[in-house]
């Protein structure tokens, strides 16, 4: 069989083994949703004798039907994109986490590509100066960057830049008072309260970057062509964007893709510490509530959207460098 048709055929398939994991993990929860479920909507006062038609509505499950049932039930929702209805906000879930996906997107792919570049730049000066000052201070900043969580510049952010001094919004992704448009005012809004959740994650992945691309670089400065190059008489700038950095960035290709499927999973602490209503904040909320319809959902959204990025990254790799071929990859 073609190597990218097996690759792509994975992806449906691993997505099933996620719908079966999460649809067993809820089940595993101390006393079951649907006893959760039933409480909280007596709470809300409907009658007794409805709560399981309630129930059936919010995620498309009958409680009373045998499990396998209830498995086939929730199977056939998200395969229809009909992940129920939120207890907590009242709303359908894909409506919910249509919201929320654009926010968490913005968070995660301005951090990384920022992450990215000045992490390769940084790494790849390291490289060319090894071993000087520039070399010894950066190497060592970066180690530190690595050991410190990223959620911890996130609270001092928080504290000093947004509670001490007020310099940048406490929560929210816009003004409440900003009507949402294609409009200066609006956008200006939207990265003022993006840029604190930015920053902390930018600054918690630039350290690994970096010393990878060091490393990297140290190898490519190593082989023969660089010296073949300079022997050539070619300059220090076309040596390190020609030679030295296009062939060292290759194999962080990989590792950048994955790192977007990861980093979008490590929002959920983010958004919280910033109140920032993405996807992570929606899925804190929804356990805090005990709202399984919505946990359910944003775990899936979370977890395929990791899946989508291994398998782009496995097929794409090939394609930007010609050195590796479909099947050197297939043992990967």
């Amino acid at each position: 069989m073609n190597y990218y048709l097996r690759r792509t055929l994975r992806i449906p398939l691993t997505v099933f083994a996620v719908a079966t994991l999460s649809f067993g993990l809820i089940r595993l929860l101390p006393g079951g949703p649907f006893t959760q479920l039933r409480v909280q909507l007596l709470r809300q006062g409907v009658p007794a004798e409805q709560v399981d038609a309630r129930i059936q509505a919010l995620q498309n499950i009958r409680p009373e039907a045998p499990l396998w049932q209830q498995y086939l039930d929730y199977l056939v929702g998200v395969v229809q994109l009909d992940l129920g209805e939120s207890i907590s906000y009242g709303a359908p879930v894909l409506e919910i986490i249509a919201r929320a996906l654009p926010w968490t997107v913005l968070l995660v792919v301005v951090s990384t590509v920022l992450m990215f570049v000045i992490g390769v730049l940084i790494g790849a000066v390291q490289a060319y100066w090894e071993g000087s000052i520039f070399d010894t201070v950066f190497s060592g900043s970066s180690i530190f960057l690595m050991a410190v969580p990223y959620y911890i510049f996130a609270v001092i952010f928080l504290f000093f830049l947004g509670y001490q001094f007020q310099l940048f919004p406490t929560g929210n992704a816009v003004a409440r008072t900003v009507e949402a448009g294609f409009t200066l005012e609006y956008f200006t809004s939207v990265l003022h309260h993006a840029a604190l959740p930015i920053i902390a994650f930018t600054i918690g992945g630039i350290g690994s970057t970096a010393l990878n691309m060091r490393s990297n670089s140290i190898q490519v400065l190593g082989k023969e062509y660089v010296e073949v190059a300079r022997l050539r008489g070619l300059s220090d700038g076309r040596i390190a964007t020609r030679y030295v950095a296009q062939n060292a960035i290759l194999p962080m290709y990989t590792g950048l893709l994955l790192l977007i499927g990861f980093r979008l999973g490590g929002t959920v602490v983010l958004e919280e510490i910033f109140s920032y209503p993405g996807l992570g904040y929606y899925l804190i909320e929804a356990v805090n509530a005990n709202d399984y319809p919505l946990m359910m959902g944003c775990f899936l959204v979370i977890t395929v959207t990791l899946v989508v990025a291994v398998c782009v990254a496995d097929l794409t790799y090939g394609l930007i460098d010609p050195r590796i071929s479909a099947g050197d990859t297939d043992g990967y």
